[in-house]
Formats: C-alpha cells, sequence, structure tokens
C-alpha cells in the first residue's frame, strides 16, 4: 500500500483554500451565514489559514436540526468556517482514498453511487443463479446507528496507517473529535459533515477487505452501512453471517441491526436501496412509492416530475407508477 505523501504545509495553503471554497460555494450563495462569509472572503481564509499554520485551530460547535428523509434523523450543521475546512481535506484526500477501496463499494464515490449498486445487485443475480435457473440466495445486513457508532480511536489508528504526515493526522484529529454521540465520548460522526461521508468509507473499507481478500467473498456490495451478499448455497452465507458479526464488533465496535439482518432467496423478492428485487425485475418499496406520490401531491413542480422520472427509468413499475402520478397531479 502506498501512503498518503502530501504534507500538510502544502495543503493549507491559501490557493486550496479558495479552490475549496469555489466547490463549497455553490448554491448557497444566498444563505445567510455563506454571505456573511464570503462578505469578508479574504480576511476569513487567510484568518483560518493562518490558525492551520499556526495549529491553534478548533473547530467550532455545531447547529442540530432533525429532518425526515424518510425517518426522522438528527444533521448536525458546523459553521461555514469549518464547512471551508471539511471541503478542503475533503478535496485533498478524496482520490487517494478511494483507490483504497474495492470496487463494490457504492456509497459517497464519483461514477458510483445507488444505481450502480442496483444494477450491480442484478447481474450477481443472473451470474450465481445461471440466468434464474437455480435458487440462489441473498444475504442482507444494515448496521445499527451507524454514524453515532463509529469509534474515533479506532478510525484515527486506521487514518494513520495510510497518512504519514502527522500533522494532517492532528488535523483530522480535530475534526473526528469536534463531535461526538449523546453519552459516548470519542464516539460518533456528525450526519451533513461532507467529512464524514470520506470517513465512514475509510472505516468499513476495513470491512471491505476482510469480506474480499481475507474471506474472498465473490458477490458482495456495500452502500454505506447496508450490504449484501448473494450466493447459491444457503449455509454458506450463514456461515458468512456469523464471522461479518464477529469482524464487526471486535474490529470496528459496530453491530447489525436485528430487525434488519435476513437470509432469503432472490426470488422471494429482496429489499435493497428503495428497490425490492426479483430475479428478472425489480419494483419500488411500497414506501417509496407513497412517499413519491406524496410529495408530488404537495409540490406539483415540473423539477420533482423529471427528478421521479429519472428515478422510475431504472425500475420496472415506471409505468404504473406514473399513471399514478398522473392521476395524482390531475
Amino acid at each position: 500500500m502506498k501512503k498518503f505523501h502530501e504534507y500538510y504545509n502544502n495543503i493549507i495553503i491559501i490557493d486550496n483554500l479558495l479552490r475549496a471554497w469555489e466547490v463549497f460555494v455553490q448554491d448557497k450563495k444566498k444563505r445567510e451565514d455563506v454571505a456573511l462569509f464570503q462578505a469578508h472572503l479574504m480576511d476569513n481564509v487567510m484568518d483560518l489559514q493562518m490558525s492551520l499554520a499556526e495549529k491553534t485551530y478548533i473547530h467550532g460547535a455545531y447547529h442540530a436540526f432533525t429532518i425526515s428523509d424518510p425517518k426522522p434523523r438528527q444533521i448536525h450543521k458546523a459553521t461555514v468556517r469549518d464547512r471551508l475546512l471539511h471541503h478542503l481535506l475533503y478535496q485533498e484526500l478524496y482520490w487517494y482514498f478511494d483507490r483504497q477501496y474495492i470496487y463494490d463499494s457504492y456509497s459517497c464515490r464519483v461514477a458510483k453511487g445507488t444505481h450502480r449498486a442496483i444494477y450491480q445487485f442484478a447481474t450477481y443475480g443472473r451470474q450465481v443463479s445461471r440466468n434464474n435457473s437455480r435458487t440462489c440466495y441473498v444475504l442482507k445486513c444494515d448496521i445499527r446507528k451507524f454514524f453515532a457508532s463509529i469509534d474515533h480511536g479506532i478510525l484515527k489508528s486506521i487514518l494513520a496507517r495510510y497518512v504519514q504526515d502527522s500533522d494532517i493526522l492532528w488535523l483530522l484529529s480535530q475534526v473526528i473529535d469536534s463531535f461526538h454521540t449523546d453519552g459516548r465520548p470519542k464516539v460518533g460522526l456528525p450526519l451533513g459533515n461532507l467529512t464524514s461521508q470520506l470517513l465512514v468509507n475509510v472505516y468499513m473499507n476495513e470491512f471491505d477487505q476482510y469480506v474480499k481478500r481475507r474471506l474472498q467473498v465473490r458477490n458482495y456490495i456495500r452502500y454505506a452501512d447496508d450490504f449484501v451478499v448473494i450466493d447459491k448455497c444457503k449455509e454458506y452465507v450463514e456461515t458468512l453471517l456469523l464471522l461479518f458479526k464477529q469482524f464487526l464488533d471486535e474490529h470496528l465496535h459496530l453491530s447489525l441491526h436485528p430487525d434488519k439482518v435476513f437470509i432469503k432467496t432472490l426470488a422471494s423478492g429482496v429489499d435493497f436501496l428503495g428497490w425490492v428485487h426479483f430475479p428478472r425485475h425489480r419494483v419500488l418499496r411500497t414506501s417509496t412509492k407513497c412517499r413519491m406520490v406524496r410529495r408530488l401531491k404537495e409540490f406539483p413542480s415540473k423539477e420533482s416530475i423529471a427528478s421521479y422520472r429519472g428515478l422510475l427509468k431504472h425500475g420496472n413499475t415506471h409505468k404504473l407508477l406514473l399513471q399514478n402520478l398522473q392521476n395524482t397531479l390531475g
């Protein structure tokens, strides 16, 4: 493994901060906190750069609020100053870490995403079932309270294996330790930080490497904290489940959600990433369909309709659903 060899002083320069600002400010210029920061942009950027150069930087507090996505989720929003730093770290570290990941990791990666994940699921299903001529089994797992359970000490030790510059590790620690789950010091990453997307992938890459390199599991797909294995042998996936639980608990201090782990045949329908997958087709999850229709009743804009049309083209229910949408919109 080739370590990340960039140096701290080369990362925190003004040019890099301004480049990170250009990415960050897209579609945010009308927000009050962003506009205030931009009104004195160079002063603010230079102040941040000086605090980084002198290593006096301290991450600020978060503003917490709840969204429904569709279930309630608590988001923690950092200050503009801190979010600019998050973008800097992301732009400098993303491509290095992306090269370390396995192919079938699909969350928060360029040219990946949910659509590629569900098409890969269909491909593995056809391969294992020999074009639907034999039964295959799917192990579906979900990690309980994923972001809230990331262990800071373990995460930092993983990062230290990849990053050689101690000052970069110090800065990453400032971001990691800026948040913790209620009642659990040194545990948890905030939903809402751009850096959290990067760091959870680095964290779960440990599990991915164990699955692919140590256990040599062939038909494995992970998207964030959801992952599946497809195989012809039920006993094999049952054994994998025990090994997965053990590794996650012992090495990453994570646990599987007791209500979201199952082993079932592909023919019976597998709920994964918002779709229910069958051997020859996939349909939208009922709750997703109902939420879509409800939102279009409330906000029947052209943009929303176009967005949902884009979603529907990836499944086999678009005709029925579009008819429902037309009825909904009159």
